[in-house]
């Protein structure tokens, strides 16, 4: 003998009916609950105050667990709910492509591809909703407009060309101390790219029109992977970085990036002596070949195949049999390539900024900051400032940057009492040592179609010196 159901009019045999009406009503309570998880995860997350008392840390630690809490909730139990299973983080994906897709699509190549964009378009989706903004210390009249202040008090003869709005991401011993400079650089570019560029705002992050977390920056990167992106790369991090403390580099910004068509490029600058193709930070090898883009005008092309080198710089490149050189020379020889290295990313970055033809004291350039990256730390160039002779010729160098291992709160006091902020912020080009450096710099425009598919292989200039 059967009955009806009173929620869904199915036929039930009637020693079943009531564990069926309880599935109903079970399922309704976790809809319930998912949906108040997924609300908490896209609120605004609590504000970080510098200056906490132990008790007010321990309070503020235990909201950011329970945001995180709602975050993973959200992520591994959002309907839908696909053939009775449930979707948790580690099969979301797999699940989608497998059932909510039509059955009848074939499993020809094309209909894969076209398989693979739905699956993938899910994952953003499902993202966008998920993603938590980052948060930061947001300073009063905006961080650039500070420096831009300072440094038209400076004295001494100087050219100054910096970058607009860029909001400075400070790691945090709590969070990503040690491990996170990559990630906070990201963050600090997408804060520049998302106040100036009209279009990035439209494309990046699904069009949230914020600076997501460092977890959310994660998930994004992974399925810039899974599209294609810099499948090399993702292979060193077996194609997972979420939850890990893993560092990345130029070349993990430049995919994440990509994804939302940004024309994200990477330029190289080395010793000749220096081993190529060695591994930074990011773990992935430097790809020596050429990328097109307006910085191409300050390439010249030599005899060396796909790597761009200075000719005059190639001239002295020529290698020495290592038997008939001494240590104290060899040694000499490195210290003139390292000098060699300073002045040519200099100029690269001076060029770089360059964007107008005005002669003020401090100019702001049009273009985006730097991803500045050498073995073992990350920064952003947001600027340079050029020290020039009688003659208004060059004659040194200073790098602005951002370091994500300051704290904002010093940095911010420092630019508002003109007092000691050049220790935060200018770094001279002889304080350079490393052998190898790595910059990350993104063109105008938003890539499309078979463009876009080319950016998905992450390639770089080479300066050699």
């Amino acid at each position: 003998m059967s009955s009806s159901c009173p929620l869904c009019n199915l036929s039930i045999p009637l020693p079943e009916l009531e564990r069926h009406v309880n599935d109903h009503l079970v399922e309704e309570e976790v809809a319930r609950d998912v949906e108040l998880a997924s609300a908490i995860s896209l609120a605004s997350s609590p504000p970080r105050y510098p200056l906490l008392h132990t008790s007010d840390q321990f309070v503020e630690k235990e909201f950011a667990n329970d945001f995180e809490l709602a975050r993973r909730l959200a992520w591994e139990s959002s309907p839908p709910r696909l053939s009775g299973k449930a979707i948790n983080s580690e099969n979301i994906f797999e699940v989608f492509a497998r059932e909510a897709l039509p059955e009848t699509i074939s499993t020809s190549r094309s209909d894969s591809t076209q398989n693979s964009r739905i699956c993938n378009q899910e994952k953003i989706d499902s993202l966008f909703r998920l993603q938590i903004r980052g948060t930061f210390c947001r300073i009063e009249g905006g961080l650039m407009t500070l420096l831009r202040n300072c440094l038209e008090l400076e004295n001494g003869r100087s050219r100054t060309l910096v970058s607009g709005h860029v909001d400075h991401f400070q790691s945090l011993k709590s969070e990503d101390a040690g491990w996170g400079c990559g990630w906070r650089n990201i963050q600090m570019l997408s804060s520049h790219l998302l106040k100036e560029r009209q279009d990035a705002r439209e494309v990046m992050f699904g069009g949230s029109n914020f600076v997501p977390d460092i977890p959310s920056l994660q998930r994004w990167l992974e399925i810039a992977w899974e599209a294609g992106f810099d499948i090399p790369g993702s292979r060193m991090f077996n194609n997972k970085v979420y939850g890990s403390k893993r560092w990345i580099g130029t070349t993990e910004c430049a995919t994440l990036l990509r994804l939302f068509g940004l024309r994200a490029r990477i330029v190289d600058f080395a010793s000749t002596t220096t081993e190529r193709g060695v591994e930074f930070d990011s773990g992935v090898k430097n790809k020596r070949q050429h990328v097109y883009g307006p910085m191409d005008r300050f390439l010249h092309r030599s005899t060396c195949g796909d790597i761009q080198m200075d000719p005059i710089k190639q001239q002295s490149s020529v290698k020495m049999n290592s038997m008939n050189i001494s240590n104290q020379d060899r040694s000499k020889k490195r210290g003139l390539e390292i000098v060699n290295i300073q002045q040519i990313l200099a100029e690269w970055v001076c060029n770089y900024f360059s964007d107008s033809g005005k002669l003020e004291r401090v100019m702001v350039s049009g273009k985006t900051p730097l991803y500045f990256q050498h073995n073992g730390h990350s920064r952003i160039i947001v600027g340079i400032q050029i020290q020039t002779k009688l003659d208004g010729t060059p004659e040194g160098y200073s790098l602005l940057v951002l370091d994500p291992g300051h704290s904002t709160a010093a940095l911010e006091r420092s630019l508002r009492e003109n007092n000691g902020w050049q220790r935060f912020v200018k770094r001279g080009v002889h304080t350079l040592r490393k052998p190898q450096y790595q910059l990350c710099y993104v063109d105008p425009g938003i890539a499309h179609g078979e463009e876009k598919e080319l950016l998905k292989t992450i390639n770089s200039v080479l300066f050699a010196a």
